[in-house]
């Protein structure tokens, strides 16, 4: 569904995001809408899909946001145009606090099993994305908030940032996947220790140990993790759409297959995806013209 920008300046006018006016002038293009999360194209950044987590206070994963979340993922994954995907949150101080821990209060514990595991797919559909994703944490992620940002490819925090998983202090431990994504990011003995802890890190640690790949001073509009993620997308924006999909998925799957061996055999076959693409031959011709190639993703 798309919207006017007249109409989506007045729908935010009412939110708690103070610099939100100037974001939705300098960044909306068109919309796909709903009350707890927005996905939007800027013009701006022409290749670049923009997923807002906005439900106020602390964007606690319910299962409407659940089902929306996905909603979103399938769209996405269908856009063979994107060069990338800026997953950031709408609300100030605030990635992703967790569940909705009152939510879950009502949940029969016969249920728990089955929304646990839709919470698990629900991340996992968001790393089996074809193209990039950059996770941009100007707040607190505890929880099932940090196991989201861990579905990304880079993570970007600002000096604010807080993350944590603290399952173990509600007497269970991550279950959408955080046992399993952070030791493959920080390595198994900090991750054990993160986990039985609960400590959280704020943004210079999360750089140090490998969470984040970048740790930038916060702003004065509280933003700074989304405009690093903005200029690094720009760069995304200049490459191959096939080329950045065959390069993530020769990474995600070489690492998963074990031996480096098993992994070059699937660096070969992403690379005979990209020799019959016409973007292979535009760069050629562009370099040859001493010009900016223009990419179609074809």
């Amino acid at each position: 569904v798309c919207s006017s920008d007249l109409e989506y300046k007045s729908y935010l006018s009412g939110m708690l995001f103070r610099n939100i006016s100037r974001f939705s002038k300098r960044y909306l293009s068109t919309q796909t809408s709903s009350s707890e999360i927005f996905l939007r194209y800027p013009e701006s950044h022409p290749g670049i899909a923009l997923f807002t987590l906005n439900r106020p206070p602390v964007n606690a994963v319910s299962l409407s946001l659940g089902a929306r979340f996905r909603e979103c993922i399938e769209e996405l994954k269908s856009n063979k145009s994107l060069q990338g995907v800026i997953l950031h949150s709408n609300v100030p101080k605030i990635f992703c606090a967790g569940a909705d821990l009152k939510e879950r209060m009502s949940i029969k514990e016969e249920d728990v099993p089955g929304m646990v595991k839709n919470f698990r797919l629900m991340i996992q559909d968001m790393s089996e994305l074809p193209m990039p994703v950059i996770c941009a944490i100007d707040g607190v992620a505890m929880g099932g908030g940090l196991e989201i940002a861990l579905g990304a490819d880079i993570r970007i925090c600002s000096t604010t940032a807080k993350v944590a998983l603290t399952e173990t202090k509600l007497a269970i431990i991550p279950g959408g996947g955080g046992t399993q994504r952070l030791p493959r990011v920080v390595g198994v003995p900090k991750a054990k220790e993160l986990i039985f802890t609960g400590r959280s890190v704020d943004g210079v640690e999360a750089e140090r140990i490998g969470i984040a790949n970048y740790c930038v001073e916060q702003n004065e509009q509280g933003d700074a993790a989304f405009q690093k993620s903005l200029e690094l997308a720009s760069l995304l924006q200049e490459r191959g759409p096939v080329a950045l999909r065959m390069a993530k998925k020769a990474i995600t799957e070489g690492f998963e297959a074990g031996p480096v061996r098993a992994g070059l055999d699937i660096e070969h076959d992403c690379y005979m995806g990209v020799i019959p693409t016409s973007d292979r031959i535009e760069a050629l011709i562009a370099f040859k013209e001493k010009r900016a190639p223009k990419f179609k993703g074809e």
